[in-house]
Order: structure tokens, then C-alpha cells, then sequence
């Protein structure tokens, strides 16, 4: 689990089917060190994760990923020069899983696009 260490919530509205979170990265992350030392990259890998808390934490359940139809790695995250992002995480339960559209950005710069399923 990334939250509360790797990034904080500090903003989020919820609506049926959507939430909207602004988290704050945490540029002093041992993950950082090594991704890369002196010029910090958020990684892939927890983009993604934070998708998933993100949504589990609108469905209020656990979840896997079962299928990523797309996930698209715009631009790079520089916690350091980049330290608030919005994450909007749009949700559709159907056929015993969760449909999910997902977008990592701040302003008009995005940094990420994501559409798949979980279960």
C-alpha cells in the first residue's frame, strides 16, 4: 500500500461512478533512490497502484486487476518539480467485476491513461 507514505490524499470528491483524488507525492520515498537517484521518476508500477487504492477505496473492497485493455505512460512524474496530482478514477460494476476508465494529471498535462477491469 502506497498511501500514506509514498503519496498522501489531500484532496477527494466522490459521485456515483467517479471519484477525483489530489494526492501529494513524497519526493524523500526510499523508492526514489533507486528510481533514479537525482532525478526522481514516479514509476509505472505505482501509478497503477495508486489506480487500484484509489478505486478500492470507492468500492470499499479489496480488488485485482484482471485486464488492462490500455494504459498509456504519457509523461514522466517529477515528484520534486510535480508534487500534486489529480487522479480520476471512473467505475462501473458489471458482470462480477469493475470496469474502469483512469486518469493521473495535473492541469492540462496528463500522465497517465488507464481503461480496464478488475475483479
Amino acid at each position: 500500500m502506497l498511501a500514506g507514505s509514498f503519496y498522501r490524499v489531500t484532496t477527494q470528491s466522490q459521485e456515483p461512478g467517479q471519484v477525483t483524488v489530489t494526492i501529494e507525492l513524497n519526493a524523500e520515498h526510499p523508492i526514489f533512490g533507486g528510481h533514479f537517484p537525482d532525478q526522481p521518476v514516479v514509476p509505472g508500477v505505482c501509478m497503477m497502484q495508486t489506480i487500484t487504492e484509489v478505486l478500492e477505496s470507492a468500492v470499499q473492497q479489496k480488488v485485482t486487476l484482471k485486464k488492462a485493455g490500455q494504459m498509456k505512460f504519457l509523461n514522466m512524474i517529477d515528484p520534486v518539480k510535480q508534487p500534486l496530482v489529480d487522479v480520476t478514477v471512473t467505475y462501473k460494476e458489471e458482470e462480477g467485476g469493475w470496469k474502469v476508465n483512469a486518469t493521473l494529471k495535473r492541469d492540462d498535462k496528463i500522465f497517465m491513461k488507464f481503461q480496464g477491469i478488475f475483479n
